[in-house]
């Protein structure tokens, strides 16, 4: 039986690092009450005129391209799961392929906030296992600065930009894409959205005007629902199947708040030296958190080891990917 495994990562993340003392002289808060509530320290931010999206996934794209020693015309096909693509149109997927010249490539965007990443990795996953395409690469990324109000306490402490990228290969090992858990509430978006900028909303003086472009988010609600939703859908994969905790290496949560990572990794019996974590320097990235996470920490990964990837995002949408990994991380140069 054909698998999709991961066989190479990369990422990247913007020069800027905007501290939470900076965010202090922008807003009122300061470096102690972000800490303690989120478990951020600092994060990244893409400045400069021009610049979108398509550039960070271009970069990790380039990096997955040299780890592999592969040319961009052999990729099959290209899927970015974002929120905040470079246009409304074209997809950012295609901008991709132009970019390092996959040519022989098509590709979309998935819009599933936050789950984006893990939501386009299962999709990805099902172009191998037919055995219709060789090489797919996964990319999750958001520019949230884009959509973030610097005035808003509530949000803009949160947000930063990155992203990173899988390339899917098929394997006939034990190894791979094993299982996947994918939900969806769209009564979620009372709590967590962007009111403006769709067709029900178009963009108009007034929308602007009042702030409208921007996420909007109820964070105690969010909190509560993030923090069952990851644990559940965590516990129930591994239920599923019939595995527990001293099966898993790994737990790769979503990077949305210490707290709720903390959560689920107790609800299913981890300890912290088996949560991948990096909140700490690049914030919430979105769809970006999870690649990046397997990028900082490739070095760290085995050939077999078990991962439970799992997330939570606007919408809402939730889930949890098991993943066997399938090469030595400390291997790769």
């Amino acid at each position: 039986m054909i698998k999709a495994a991961i066989t190479a990562v990369g990422g990247y993340v913007p020069e800027y690092i905007l501290t939470n003392d900076e965010l202090s002289t922008m807003v009122e808060t300061n470096d102690e009450w972000i800490t303690t509530r989120t478990g951020i320290k600092e994060r990244r931010i893409l400045k400069g005129e021009g610049r979108g999206l398509s550039e960070m996934c271009v970069g990790a794209a380039n990096e997955i391209l040299k780890k592999r020693g592969i040319s961009a015309e052999e990729l099959d096909l290209v899927i970015v799961g974002t929120i905040t693509g470079d246009y409304g149109f074209p997809s950012t997927s295609n901008v991709v392929c132009d970019k390092i010249g996959a040519k022989n490539a098509w590709g979309f965007d998935l819009s599933a906030a936050c789950s984006g990443f893990i939501y386009a990795l299962a999709t990805g996953a099902q172009f191998i296992e037919t055995g219709r395409y060789k090489k797919v690469m996964v990319i999750g990324g958001d520019k949230m600065s884009s959509i973030i109000d610097y005035t808003d306490r509530a949000t803009c402490i949160i947000f930063g930009d990155g992203a990173g990228a899988v390339l899917l290969e098929p394997t006939t090992e034990d190894l791979g894409v094993k299982d996947f858990i994918l939900k969806a509430d769209g009564a979620g978006r009372n709590y967590l959205c962007m009111h403006a900028g769709g067709s029900v909303l178009p963009a108009s003086h007034e929308t602007v005007d009042k702030r409208q472009h921007y996420v909007y988010q109820e964070g105690q609600a969010v909190f509560k629902f993030a923090v069952k939703g990851m644990a559940d859908v965590s516990a129930e994969i591994l239920e599923k199947n019939n595995l527990t905790s001293n099966d898993i290496q790994w737990l790769v949560p979503h990077q949305a708040n210490k707290r709720i990572v903390d959560a689920t990794a107790s609800r299913i019996g981890l300890n912290e030296d088996k949560i991948m974590m990096n909140i700490e320097r690049y914030g919430n990235t979105t769809a970006g958190t999870i690649p990046l996470l397997l990028w900082d920490y490739e070095k760290q990964l085995k050939k077999g080891d078990n991962l439970i990837i799992s997330a939570f995002g606007g919408g809402f949408t939730w889930g949890s990917v098991w993943v066997k990994w399938a090469y030595d991380g400390s291997k790769v140069k």
